[in-house]
């Protein structure tokens, strides 16, 4: 019989984890007869209640565990904590938010089943979603296309199957600091197969992914995988230079021909602020990427585990640990 871990990342979800784990378990028992089954709960160092609620889950799930970080690292860092621990023939991952419906994981394993190591879901958003998170969706794919050689499609989230050979690769090979798990599942290659659905209008709580959050993971989609922004900083700052030589070779011919410099302190100061704003601009650009080797040279681990609760049968207490362990740095 095939293991199969499940990685769930959490991060304030008191108000419909229940009925995530609930609808999880219908799931798990239909397909218990061919696979044994793993839950990992990975908590972000939620504020709320969820984590009192996983541990009273766990006290009656035997196949489950509870993986609290010590402090806020990420929803990229939640889904490496919990595929550290990964030891199964194959690996899930999926939001525990019900926006990742638990009834596509036998999909996801009939394709693991014909050889696939790669199960990538693809989401079509319905109408109940708003008009402003599909059009926020869809640029920030594009944006990711037109300046990354990875291509993502659109719709393509963090719900996905991993063979045990792929999961292996992350655990000892791919370490880096800022991870965009999307670009890196899709460049690290192996064979790969895609399973569409449609995903409706969180039931319960608010999404943790704002515009502002956003932007930011776009950012470091962008700069984990492409060296294009600098490019483009550098053919714009020669574009510019050339058209400066130009015009000064203009204000030339034009004070031979008709005698003394035009008048333009308007356009003068129009130039000067254009030509500022875009070395701001570009300097920003160079900023990100020494940032991203900032972040690397220092080699700190990649996220640290406070407590981990141990799900055992409802005759035992869930056994609890503190600072067990911590995300390997390299």
């Amino acid at each position: 019989m095939k293991t199969i871990d499940i990685v769930l990342p959490v991060y304030n979800e008191e108000a419909g984890i229940r009925e995530f784990h609930r609808a999880l378990m219908e799931v798990i028992d239909q397909q218990r007869d061919r696979y044994a089954f793993h839950l990992i709960y990975v908590l972000d160092r939620c504020t709320d209640r969820t984590f009192e609620i996983l541990r009273d889950l766990a006290r009656a799930c035997p196949i489950m565990d509870v993986v609290q970080l010590s402090s806020r690292f990420g929803h990229q860092m939640s889904l490496i904590a919990g595929l550290d621990r990964s030891s199964g023939d194959a690996l899930i991952m999926m939001d525990a938010d019900l926006q990742h419906p638990p009834a596509l994981i036998p999909s996801l394993l009939a394709k693991f089943e014909e050889g696939y190591d790669v199960v990538q879901t693809v989401r079509h958003y319905s109408n109940q979603t708003s008009w402003f998170k599909r059009r926020a969706s869809g640029l920030f794919y594009a944006m990711q296309n037109a300046l990354s050689p990875v291509e993502i499609k659109d719709g393509m989230a963090d719900f996905r199957l991993l063979s045990r050979r792929v999961v292996r690769v992350f655990q000892t090979d791919i370490r880096e600091q800022n991870q965009f798990l999307r670009g890196l599942f899709r460049w690290v290659g192996f064979r790969r197969a895609e399973v569409e659905f449609k995903s409706g209008g969180r039931p319960r709580g608010v999404t943790k992914y704002q515009l502002l959050r956003l932007l930011t993971f776009s950012a470091t989609g962008i700069v984990s995988f492409s060296k294009l922004p600098l490019r483009i900083a550098t053919l714009v700052g020669f574009a510019t230079t050339i058209a400066g030589m130009a015009y000064a070779v203009f204000l030339m011919i034009d004070y031979l021909s008709l005698g003394g410099f035009p008048r333009g302190y308007p356009s003068l100061i129009l130039v000067v602020l254009i030509l500022g704003g875009l070395q701001l601009v570009f300097l920003g650009v160079i900023g990100e990427y020494i940032g991203a080797i900032f972040d690397e040279v220092k080699h700190r681990p990649l996220y640290v585990v406070e407590e981990v609760v141990e799900g055992l049968p409802r005759s035992a207490e869930g056994v609890t640990s503190r600072g067990r362990a911590s995300g390997a740095g390299s």
